[in-house]
């Protein structure tokens, strides 16, 4: 329930991804990049499926990427987008309609706005980012780990400017990807709250 205003759309609760598959692909990542490995059959495939089954919000945030100078924030990139699509896919599969260019530039402009609401308002404590994580609660925990640990372990090689705007990115694949999720009865979020 909302307490203040938010321009972020609620996410319905089946849409929301689970601590269960977040666990479970944390435990599929860690088996896969055992040690000093940086390549990833898991992750391979996925960027091509992503890519393939979601072009419009690929683009976007392959762009978003690509903006990104310093190599080691441009592979932390990667492996977030990677790990949210995984997370999306693990939970639901199938029932996940294909995000448009206009779905992605919604939720962007919502975010940005959401964004201006906050900054506007002296008194206002919550971040767009709390927002989000009140609608996808474990999936907002599970990036912001790792992105305090990517944070920590890299501290003298990534420039933080560029890991927030990989991080916003990364909000905009949450949200878009959450309006996409169909419900049982095949419609998507978007359509629900339409």
């Amino acid at each position: 329930m909302w307490v203040r205003r938010a321009a972020i759309r609620p996410v319905p609760p089946f849409a929301r991804v689970s601590e269960f598959v977040l666990e479970r692909l944390e435990l599929e990542i860690s088996r896969e990049l055992d040690g000093d490995n940086t390549t990833s059959h898991v992750f391979d495939e996925a960027l091509e499926r992503f890519e393939q089954h979601q072009p419009a919000l690929f683009a976007h945030l392959e762009q978003a990427l690509t903006r990104t100078k310093n190599e080691p924030a441009l592979g932390f990139g990667y492996f977030l987008i990677l790990a949210v699509f995984l997370a999306f896919e693990r939970a639901f599969g199938d029932a996940i309609d294909k995000v448009s260019e206009l779905n992605v530039e919604s939720v962007e402009q919502a975010l940005g706005l959401d964004e201006e609401l906050r900054m506007a308002d002296a008194a206002e404590v919550v971040e767009s980012d709390d927002v989000i994580a009140m609608e996808q609660p474990h999936l907002l925990a599970y990036i912001q780990d790792h992105v305090e640990a990517a944070l920590e372990a890299h501290a003298d090689e990534v420039d933080v400017d560029e890991v927030h705007k990989i991080y916003r990115a990364v909000l905009i694949e949450v949200l878009s990807l959450s309006y996409a999720v169909k419900d049982q009865h095949g419609e998507s979020s978007s359509e629900v709250f339409a």
